[in-house]
Parts: C-alpha cells; sequence; structure tokens
C-alpha cells in the first residue's frame, strides 16, 4: 500500500482511485459508526477524500490509516456541528433513513440497537470506543487520531464500555 500512496502522491489518478476504492467503506462506516447520519454519510465520505486529494502531498509517512482516520473524524465533527442546528426539524426524517441505511448495510437487529446505545454515548467516549473495537486501532493510534495522551485514551475507552453495559442491562440485555 506504502508504494500505491507515493505514486498517488507523485500525481498517478489510478493510485488515488485505489486508496478510495480499498478505504471507501472504511471511511464510511466509521462515520457512521461515530455519529454522521445515515443520510449525510456519502457527503462526509467524498468530503474525506476530497481532503486527501488536496492534502496528499503533506502526508508525511506513518500509519495512512491514521491519518485518514484523523481526517475522518475531523471531517465528521465538522458535519455534526451543522446537524445539530438541524436536529429538531430533521427528526423524523432522520429515523426514516436510518432504518434505511441499516437495511443497505445489511445489519442484524442486535447491532442495530448496540449502534443506536453507542450513539447515546458522549463523542469523547464514543469515538475511541469505535476506533478500538470496529476498526481494531490500538491506544497509540487513536490518541494520533483524536490528539489525546494514550492513558486518556485507555480510560474514555474503559469509561465507554462501562456505560455501554449499565445501558444494555438497563435495556435488559445482556452485558
Amino acid at each position: 500500500m506504502h508504494h500505491t500512496i507515493m505514486r498517488a502522491q507523485s500525481g498517478n489518478k489510478e493510485a488515488f482511485c485505489e486508496l478510495v476504492s480499498t478505504y471507501y467503506q472504511t471511511v464510511q462506516r466509521f462515520a457512521f459508526q461515530i455519529g454522521v447520519t445515515s443520510e449525510e454519510v456519502e457527503d462526509v465520505t467524498q468530503e474525506v477524500f476530497l481532503k486527501v486529494y488536496r492534502s496528499l502531498d503533506s502526508y508525511e509517512g506513518g500509519t495512512f490509516t491514521t491519518w485518514l482516520y484523523a481526517i475522518t473524524l475531523n471531517t465528521a465533527r465538522d458535519m455534526m456541528r451543522k446537524q445539530q442546528r438541524q436536529r429538531r426539524k430533521m427528526e423524523k426524517l432522520k429515523q426514516k433513513h436510518n432504518s434505511k441505511t441499516y437495511s443497505t448495510l445489511d445489519v442484524s437487529e442486535e447491532a442495530m440497537e448496540l449502534h443506536e446505545l453507542i450513539q447515546e454515548l458522549d463523542v469523547k467516549y464514543r469515538v475511541p470506543l469505535v476506533l478500538h473495537y470496529f476498526h481494531h486501532l490500538t491506544y497509540r493510534e487513536i490518541s494520533e487520531v483524536t490528539n489525546t495522551s494514550e492513558s486518556g485514551i485507555k480510560t474514555q475507552v474503559m469509561r465507554a464500555k462501562k456505560q455501554l453495559k449499565a445501558k444494555l442491562e438497563k435495556e435488559g440485555g445482556q452485558a
């Protein structure tokens, strides 16, 4: 993959298309998991790859996925700020589209319930939890993505698990 990144940095459009093809679903899934609504996931994903294209020459090595997750997180945060201003007006429409996203992603009912409970977590707990358990990033990588200390990330993941367990027990599920 390093060779593909270097080719894309030198302006090779096929190499950039290969990067998009390789990471597109990962970006979509991460954006959705951290709270971007189903109707905005595609826009965020496209914006992420536009930013990647524009700033590829500033990528200085290291883990490409960590760099990509950071761009996705920042883009998603920007989009979520916009969404918060429109949330009350769009609530009914949001629920309708979320069910479409679940069926499009072929997600089980349990996974939908878990997703909804994760969405209730504060973003500072939700992001590290999603990156660690669903995208398999190490605490160190998550600290790079979020610009938080590694020990802070461990604490946030632990608290997220505790809160999620409490929510599951409250809902009558097993923890």
